[in-house]
């Protein structure tokens, strides 16, 4: 006889609820066949008649997660199982959410992936964490517990969470579903349409190409015949909290890009991840006084939130430290090694008596000895941009303990960049016209090869890091930038078996990366010769997206000094995503620095967001809920001058638009997409659009309405990379599907089609906040 699952009527915010979902969500991740019967209480009866009442008992007997084997592993999950029994659980139904999840946030950070998942394979510690914490991290603002929200995040995409759902959601009582159902709307004031309730019997919509957003549960590969596009955003380091100036220079352009590409129909796979090797790391966690791996699963996390919330829209979001990375590196090196591609030598490197070590890179400052800035790293100076041995710093000082290390040999191994340089020549001749580059792209790639390529040291002596595969070396580590690039690979091999299908076809693949300045060689010198190095046929860089830097209020982000607005930051300010993506993507710093000011933040919200695209599409929409019965858009003639010159202005300008954002002019594709809305803002003024038209003139009336609303579609579809939400909210309040981008404007919501309602899309900031956010986040004139 198989165990029998009994499950009463439930109700939201009770105990039962959250033991049932426990049980389901077990059997779902089990993949066992135990269908509920109704009873009175939550119980598991098992084949042998024994009745389990306890949820989590239940739940280890169905995952066969009862043993103590006497491993650590084994005591930690079993202690922090106890501890959500004993103390989270409770906490939760005793209205103390708060409490609940600072510790379930320590338990998370503290464990990280060896006993809480990082993918959608679920154990028996998810499985009752997210039982017991689901309707309250639901509710929850998940900025405030990063580690948490970031584990709640991944586990709720999991199909198993979903099937689950849906079988406790059979046993919730009608009253209960009720009583929900009246607290949401007396909350939330105005019913807001989500996009699963557009009324389809309602619409009357053209042939149209409708968007499709990316399955999470299929995977992409390429496809023959077709555009395939490979986007990349260089991988942020994992020992800090990303900037704004970080955002934009890769994650968020990427994503624009990448949805961009999408809303064309182009087969695209946007892959990022955290840089969690190296140097940087290792300082990071001797401050934090952690291991490596705690902090790394600490800021993987704390990224994966920041970027959720600016809506990116990762096809997967990795990180190195994973077994995938060591293969394909070590692959890597095998045949690189093999092919004469390597050398030995020996190096005169930092060594600091004091800690008794060798100084990597990181762990050395001094002054850079071409621009004499006093804080040159030892690999890099970050006000000129130079690349540095540490020992060419002028005055080289240890960063653990500020004193000055002595000169200690040590033998490296080298990738030969001098052997391979006339082919690297070669492939950046061929790819900087065809890909396109950005200029700055083009001149660092430039001065790097003019000034000639010497062999590059490609190991370390440090202990985090990818392991090196050759006798004589098994103390190093590859340097952080020989394997950092790898991670793009790797991360693919991570999201399907058939990453090759991606890396390995140059023939059907377009491979887009995106960074900020300081890594263009990395990019388009190093790893690109490593890939040559091979011998093997890889899919190489097409177009290389640089972006120079974004500076805030006069000077420099500085977390230390609390100076700028971090991605923690950004949703303290009360401002929607949407604000932050537009402000950022306008203000791209594509050739030349850029800098952030409140004043300008809130200008381009008041003015150009809120004045132009936002008026447009409320007046346009109120106007026709006001005056048309049902807001049912009427039949009209559209063969009137001004409707024709508005036709042909918009599609010249969305010919342009078309052609930047193709060749990834991200900055002016936006400029394009708000003078297309403000040609509908001309266009209502030069026809007067008011009630006294609708009254004297209604053919024309008419006109202006029908063709209004579809530019109001047209343009939700344009702003889409930019501001996902908000071409959501206009899809809701059109009553049409998201759309894919067109070639052409055309009239595809028809007569007799009826809208949802009007909502603001924007809304005004006050200009006095401009004083209060310098406070709160500083800046150089304080």
């Amino acid at each position: 006889m198989p165990a029998k699952l009994t499950l009463p009527k439930l109700s939201f915010q009770t105990k039962p609820f959250a033991s049932a979902l426990k049980l389901a969500l077990a059997i779902s991740v089990a993949g066992a066949k135990i269908a509920p019967v109704a009873g009175d209480a939550v119980t598991l009866e098992l084949p042998n008649g024994v009745v389990l009442t306890d949820a989590n008992v239940a739940v280890k007997y169905i995952l066969n997660a009862v043993s103590f084997d006497g491993s650590d592993l084994s005591l930690i999950q079993n202690a922090v199982i106890e501890k959500e029994e004993t103390t989270i659980s409770r906490l939760v139904f005793q209205k103390k959410p708060q409490e609940a999840l600072q510790i379930a946030e320590f338990y998370v950070a503290r464990y990280g992936s060896k006993i809480f998942s990082n993918t959608e394979k679920l154990g028996a510690v998810d499985v009752v964490y997210f039982g017991s914490l689901y309707e309250t991290l639901s509710d929850t603002d998940l900025s405030k517990y990063p580690t948490l929200g970031a584990w709640f995040t991944l586990v709720s995409k999991a199909p198993v969470v979903t099937k689950a759902l849906e079988l406790v959601d059979k046993q919730i009582s009608k009253a209960a579903k009720k009583k929900q159902a009246g607290a949401g709307d007396k909350k939330g004031g105005a019913k807001q349409t989500t996009l699963a309730e557009l009324n389809p019997a309602t619409q009357k919509l053209g042939k149209i190409d409708f968007f499709t957003a990316p399955d999470p549960s299929k995977k992409k590969l390429p496809k023959e015949g077709e555009r395939n596009i490979l986007i990349t955003s260089a991988l942020p380091y994992v020992n800090n909290i990303p900037h704004l100036g970080n955002i934009i220079g890769s994650t968020l352009s990427a994503d624009c890009y990448a949805r961009y590409c999408r809303a064309r129909g182009y087969n695209t796979l946007y892959i990022c991840g955290t840089d969690e090797y190296g140097t940087a790391t290792e300082t990071k966690a001797l401050e934090e006084g952690v291991s490596c791996q705690a902090l790394c699963d600490k800021y993987n996390a704390i990224h994966q939130s920041v970027y959720k919330w600016f809506d990116l829209s990762f096809d997967h979001f990795g990180r190195t430290t994973t077994p995938k990375q060591t293969q394909i590196t070590q692959d890597i090196f095998h045949k690189v090694h093999a092919n004469g591609f390597t050398s030995q030598d020996t190096m005169t490197q930092l060594f600091c008596e004091r800690c008794q070590r060798f100084l990597a890179d990181r762990y050395v400052e001094g002054v850079c000895p071409s621009c004499k800035y006093e804080d040159a790293r030892g690999d890099q100076c970050d006000a000129c941009g130079r690349l540095l041995n540490a020992t060419e710093l002028e005055s080289p000082r240890c960063k653990l303990d500020g004193t000055a290390p002595i000169t200690k040999d040590s033998t490296h191994l080298f990738l030969n960049l001098d052997t391979l340089q006339s082919e690297i020549e070669k492939f950046n001749q061929r790819v900087n016209t065809e890909g396109k580059w950005s200029q700055n792209g083009v001149h660092i790639t430039q001065s790097w090869l003019k000034e000639g390529l010497r062999p590059r040291c490609i190991t370390r002596d440090l202990k985090w890091g990818t392991p090196v595969p050759l006798e004589g070396f098994e103390s190093k580590v590859f340097y952080v930038w020989f394997d950092a690039c790898i991670g793009y690979p790797s991360i693919t091999a991570n999201y399907t078996d058939d990453w090759e299908k991606w890396w390995k076809n140059p023939k059907d693949v377009k491979l887009y990366q995106f960074m900020g300045k300081d890594n263009v060689p990395f990019h388009s010198v190093i790893f690109p010769g490593t890939q040559i190095a091979t011998k093997e046929d890889w899919t190489m860089v097409h177009h290389i997206s640089t972006t120079e830097y974004l500076n805030y209020e006069g000077g420099k982000f500085s977390k230390s000094r609390n100076i700028g607005v971090f991605g923690t930051n950004a949703e303290e300010t009360g401002i929607p995503p949407s604000v932050w993506r537009y402000y950022l993507l306008s203000s791209r710093p594509e050739t030349g620095d850029a800098m952030f000011t409140w004043n300008e933040f809130i200008t381009k919200n008041n003015s150009e967001l809120l004045n132009n695209l936002g008026n447009f599409v409320n007046r346009v929409i109120k106007f026709v809920i006001a005056k048309y019965e049902g807001g049912v858009i009427p039949e009209a003639d559209l063969s009137g001058e001004s409707e024709v010159a508005l036709t042909n202005d918009v599609n010249a300008l969305l010919s342009q638009y078309v052609e930047s954002l193709d060749n990834v002019k991200i900055r002016h594709g936006l400029s394009l997409a708000m003078a297309i809305s403000a040609r509908g803002n001309l266009y209502l003024q030069e026809s007067n659009v008011s009630n006294t038209l609708f009254t004297e003139n209604r053919a024309k009336c008419d006109a202006v309405v029908n063709i209004s609303i579809n530019l109001i579609y047209l343009l939700s579809a344009l702003i889409y990379p930019f501001m996902p939400a908000t071409s959501e909210s206009i899809s809701r309040q059109l009553n049409a599907p998201l759309r894919n981008i067109p070639d052409q404007f055309t009239c595809d919501i028809l007569g007799g089609h009826k809208l949802n309602g009007a909502a603001y899309l924007f809304s005004r900031i006050d200009e006095k906040m401009e004083a209060t956010w310098k406070v709160k986040y500083g800046s150089s004139g304080n």
